[in-house]
């Protein structure tokens, strides 16, 4: 990942304000002061800012509005990276946005904001947010340290000192084509350190989901993230727990769905977080079993291989895999009982998706995904004709399989039955059929060896009789 060598000229800070001095007690911070990096002093083109983000950049400014590129664009772009996503920050408000675009749809009552709609592409565009106290001019609503509601409008420097992490806070100058970086969002990008503005406390009491973002983030950007703002993990994980079980999913989706799948597990268990947001994959985790880490790794890992390749991936799929384990030990907990194997794994799913929702929103339509995936695992075990063709086309097939293969380091037999089953769907049916038994009831361990099939015989050469012109060209 290519680094910027970055040459600041300082110009003078505003004043600062006691609101400013409230939101950055932490010793880790400084005041807000503004860097300026001009254009011949960072790698930031237009021609890889999107189209539709220059629009509306250079529309606003047209109005007499201030308006920049801000946030994670901003911040990739001076990593070498290119953006999935283009913010703006503004001056105007939503509602002066929305005279200036006709393709302007206003969003949100927790944030206001504006999203001006380009065919497929939505530029975010958000007011500048202000430091004035609850119950003060604007629309601020904190329960318990949450802000469930924040619509106070300020000045670019308050927004910056507002944003969650100083890689975060710099902003593009549509104007003359220079950075503005108000608290030192360029040396921790340099330093590789995700340091976070404001005391952690406070900040992770406001939004518990920035821990998460703080995990994601480091893994994505392969940077460290600062001890005084991983400290509070253990203490404030159960906050997520007031999180939107949709919101969670969503930000689920973005740290295993990214291309950093497995980077941000690892950066989960590493932080402390892995319980909180998936505590069935982490008591699972914690009983030691190495095969379950080595399946949950290497799901992650073909995952974001796939995502590399621009090939399609699913959530169901990467769900079934970090949820195996529980589903897994509680089936055969209730099979150790007495309870018919069917019934004990549609008991067992129901059970750990259920209390896995009540955490991360998983929608239905992949729930029922990935209790086929679970249910048809036993099933790869019952070797006999009639159901190794119903299972060859049962629609979740592929996706069981694929999941078997992971199974692999569970056991030599496991590892076996893996090898069984690819070999099989590689024969022509007759050569399977005939090399299976019709029925009975063998199992895994007792099922035969995977039909070879023999070499093709030669084709015989027709002798051509004199005059036999058939096969000339």
């Amino acid at each position: 990942m290519p680094r910027t060598a970055i040459y600041c000229n300082q110009r003078a800070a505003s004043p600062r304000k006691d609101s400013d001095r409230l939101n950055l007690e932490s010793g880790n911070d400084i005041a807000p002061t503004l860097r300026i990096i001009p254009r011949d002093q960072h790698i930031i083109s237009r021609k890889n800012i999107s189209k539709a983000a220059l629009r509306v950049l250079y529309r606003l400014n047209e109005a007499g509005y201030a308006a920049y590129l801000v946030g994670g664009a901003v911040r990739d772009l001076l990593l070498g990276l290119q953006p999935k996503d283009f913010d703006v920050a503004t001056s105007a408000t939503p509602d002066e946005v929305k005279k200036l675009f006709r393709n302007c749809r206003l969003i949100g009552r927790r944030f206001r904001l504006a999203h001006v709609v380009f065919g497929p592409e939505i530029i975010e565009v958000a007011t500048f947010r202000g430091l004035g106290e609850e119950g003060g001019e604007g629309d601020r609503h904190i329960v318990d340290g949450r802000i469930v509601r924040d619509n106070i409008w300020g000045t670019i420097e308050e927004d910056a000192i507002r944003r969650d992490f100083r890689v975060n806070a710099m902003y593009y100058d549509i104007s003359d084509f220079s950075v503005r970086d108000y608290v030192g969002g360029m040396k921790d990008l340099q330093d590789r350190v995700l340091r976070l503005i404001g005391d952690p406390d406070i900040r992770y009491h406001e939004d518990p989901v920035r821990m998460l973002r703080a995990a994601r983030l480091a893994a994505k950007l392969d940077m460290s993230i600062e001890a005084a703002a991983m400290a509070p993990f253990e203490a404030l994980g159960p906050l997520l727990a007031d999180a939107a079980p949709a919101r969670l999913f969503d930000e689920s989706l973005k740290m295993f769905l990214s291309g950093n799948g497995l980077k941000s597990f690892r950066m989960l268990e590493q932080s402390g977080l892995l319980k909180f947001l998936f505590p069935a994959t982490a008591r699972a985790l914690k009983r030691g079993d190495e095969a379950l880490r080595s399946l949950v790794e290497h799901g992650l890992e073909n995952t974001d291989a796939r995502i590399a390749e621009g090939k399609s991936v699913t959530p169901a799929f990467l769900f079934a895999v970090l949820l195996w384990g529980e589903v897994r030990d509680v089936a055969h907990h209730w099979i150790a009982r007495g309870q018919e194997s069917t019934e004990a794994w549609a008991r067992a799913s129901a059970q750990v998706v259920g209390e896995q929702c009540q955490r991360v929103a998983i929608p239905r339509r992949f729930t029922f995904t990935m209790e086929e995936i679970w249910s048809l695992q036993p099933r790869f075990e019952q070797i006999q004709r009639k159901r190794v063709f119903r299972l060859m086309t049962h629609p979740r097939f592929r996706a069981a399989f694929d999941f078997l293969l992971l199974r692999a380091d569970e056991s030599p037999a496991m590892r076996e039955l893996g090898l069984w089953w690819a070999h099989a769907q590689q024969l022509p049916q007759e050569v399977l059929a005939a090399a299976l038994p019709a029925g009975g009831g063998s199992a895994a361990s007792d099922h035969i060896a995977a039909p070879v099939a023999g070499r093709p015989p030669r084709p015989r050469r027709r002798r051509r009789k004199p005059g036999d012109k058939s096969g000339s060209v």
